[in-house]
Parts: structure tokens; C-alpha cells; sequence
């Protein structure tokens, strides 16, 4: 017997390799998503809020160290009645040093002889209107040669321009006394208080126009109510 031959065996194909799918690059940066686009919104929002807030701070300081005593240095100081030094070196709508002295006797003699702030207000007019709130030892017959109805001179002198009649050379050149004299006359005035306040003063002073006051009585107004503040 001959002994059979194996029967060859078939060559295995080799297997057909399979395409390689390329991974992308980790590497890569992925595009956000819409969660991490809004955190990065909120993350630059709280950024800013946070420069705001401290820009606010900022201003706050500045406000606190440099505006807070700019307008403390503007506040004007108290004004006290009995203290001329107290009294604001720029004036009073115009008014200063002897002027408001002047004015702070009349305010004070006023004051004790019970007038109230409207009486005050036409003492501090009529010497206005009269001296400029100035202790003049001279009158219109020496500025404007201006005679009595009678042709006499005229003889007035003082704050309040009193004549002869009114009382001595002391009294009328003395400011608390020649204010005493015009305001015992025009506390004898019937009704002073319900009058224009120009008029009242005509009556008591005599003098040729009974509005002429009205120009001052803003001024005094002003200046009777500055010196009557509290001063403490």
C-alpha cells in the first residue's frame, strides 16, 4: 500500500487591514459650549462689578477727605451781636465794621425798649437812609445846604440825623441814645405796625419823601436778621 499524501493545506489570505480612522487631536481647542460661554460672561460681569464698586469707594474717600471740609470752610461762622469781631469781614449785603456796629446798637436798644424784630427792621432803615449806618458829627446843610421850612439851617448830626429839637450834641452823637430818641417817637406813632414801613418812618423823622426808606428795607431786613441768629 502507498501511503496517501496529505492534501496541501490553503494559504490563509492575510486579513484585509482596516482603515484607521484618524482621532482629532486632543490637543485641539474645543469651541465652548453655551454653558461656558455664560460663565464667562457672568465671571467678566462680576469683573466689573467689582472695578465699579471699588471706582464708588474711591469717590466716597474723596468725597469724606476733600468735599466734606470744602463745604465746612464755607459755612459761615456764627455772628454774635455783642461781638464785633465776630462780624464776617465781607459785610452784610454790602454793610461792614462800623456800619454793622452801628446797626448791632441799634438792634440791641430796640430790642430792650420791647420793639420786636418788624420795630428793629425801621431803626436799622432809617439810620441806613439817613448816616449809612455811619456816626456823622455833620448834616444836609454841610453836604447839600438843605434849610428848614422856616430858612434856618439844618442842624442834624448822628446816625439818625436828629436835629436841635431832638436832644443835646452827647445824646445825638451817642448811637444807643439818638436810637432811644427815635424810638420813643415811634412807639407814640398809633398803629406803627400795621403801616409801610417807609411811611412810619417819614412820620417819625419829617423828611421830605415818605418812600424814600423803601430801598433799604431789604438790606436791613438782612442785617437785623443776621445779628439776631444765635451765636453759639
Amino acid at each position: 500500500m502507498t501511503a496517501r499524501r496529505a492534501a496541501p493545506r490553503a494559504k490563509r489570505k492575510p486579513a484585509a487591514k482596516r482603515p484607521t480612522t484618524r482621532r482629532p487631536n486632543a490637543r485641539r481647542r474645543r469651541k465652548p459650549g453655551a454653558r461656558r460661554r455664560a460663565a464667562i460672561r457672568l465671571r467678566r460681569r462680576k469683573i466689573l462689578q467689582r472695578i465699579l464698586l471699588s471706582a464708588g469707594a474711591v469717590v466716597v474717600i474723596v468725597g469724606v477727605f476733600v468735599l466734606i471740609p470744602l463745604g465746612l470752610a464755607r459755612d459761615p461762622a456764627p455772628i454774635c451781636i455783642d461781638e464785633p469781631r465776630t462780624f464776617p469781614e465781607a459785610g452784610i449785603e454790602g454793610w461792614s465794621g462800623e456800619q454793622l456796629e452801628n446797626a448791632a446798637v441799634i438792634v440791641r436798644t430796640a430790642a430792650g425798649l420791647g420793639f420786636p424784630r418788624e420795630g428793629q427792621i425801621l431803626g436799622v432803615m432809617t439810620a441806613m437812609g439817613e448816616s449809612s449806618l455811619r456816626n456823622i458829627d455833620y448834616g444836609d446843610w454841610e453836604t447839600s445846604g438843605f434849610t428848614n421850612p422856616d430858612g434856618s439851617r439844618t442842624s442834624s448830626i448822628g446816625l439818625f440825623q436828629q436835629q436841635d429839637w431832638w436832644g443835646s450834641v452827647e445824646q445825638r452823637m451817642d448811637p444807643a441814645t439818638a436810637a432811644t430818641l427815635f424810638f420813643d417817637r415811634l412807639g407814640r406813632l398809633p398803629d406803627w405796625q400795621s403801616m409801610e414801613p417807609s411811611h412810619a418812618i417819614h412820620r417819625v423823622q419829617i423828611n421830605m419823601d415818605r418812600d424814600y426808606y423803601s430801598r433799604f428795607q431789604a438790606d436791613a431786613t438782612a442785617v437785623v436778621d443776621a445779628l439776631s441768629r444765635p451765636c453759639e
